[in-house]
């Protein structure tokens, strides 16, 4: 890993994302919320994958904060509590989207345990007060203002270490 190229390092047991410089310095932290359902690979666990990953895109560049997305797409909408209320149970996906492929085959990458193919992102939430605790449904989930930041500060390709612990 180069020193000059910062990555991202995801502790589950302590709901953060850290940017990390290549000397492993904290460059940024933010709080949280990855699954519910705790960590796992599988297709349809509605949990959060480990390990090596990379961002494989950055979606909502120039995106209003709190913009709308379905399908990767904005839907023209920008969230607010009334529009939540219309719908109560729906994952928002908000902001800035970061989609994550893993790096390794047979853990989190091809088969029934691609990190791609399940759409794991890392992307803004309207439940912001849930941070801090699991709470997704296998995503990772960060207030706007953040996630913002985040994409703002990594490009296409960062690598990602997702882990259960800060070992």
């Amino acid at each position: 890993m180069s020193a000059d190229r910062p990555y991202i390092r995801v502790s589950l047991a302590r709901q953060v994302l850290e940017l990390r410089d290549g000397d492993d310095r904290v460059l940024a932290a933010y709080p949280i919320s990855t699954a519910a359902r705790g960590a796992g690979e599988q297709s349809g666990s509605y949990q959060t994958p480990r390990g090596e990953h990379y961002v494989r895109a950055r979606i909502g560049q120039g995106q209003p904060a709190k913009t709308v997305f379905v399908a990767r797409r904005p839907t023209g909408e920008v969230w607010t509590p009334a529009l939540g209320e219309q719908a109560p149970e729906r994952d928002w996906i908000l902001s800035r989207i970061l989609w994550l492929c893993g790096r390794e085959p047979g853990h989190n990458r091809l088969g029934q345990c691609d990190s791609m193919r399940r759409y794991i992102y890392i992307h803004g939430t309207a439940d912001e007060h849930l941070l801090g605790q699991p709470a997704s449904h296998g995503c990772i989930r960060m207030a706007n203002a953040d996630v913002i930041d985040l994409f703002e500060r990594v490009p296409a390709g960062t690598r990602v270490l997702i882990a259960e612990d800060d070992a």
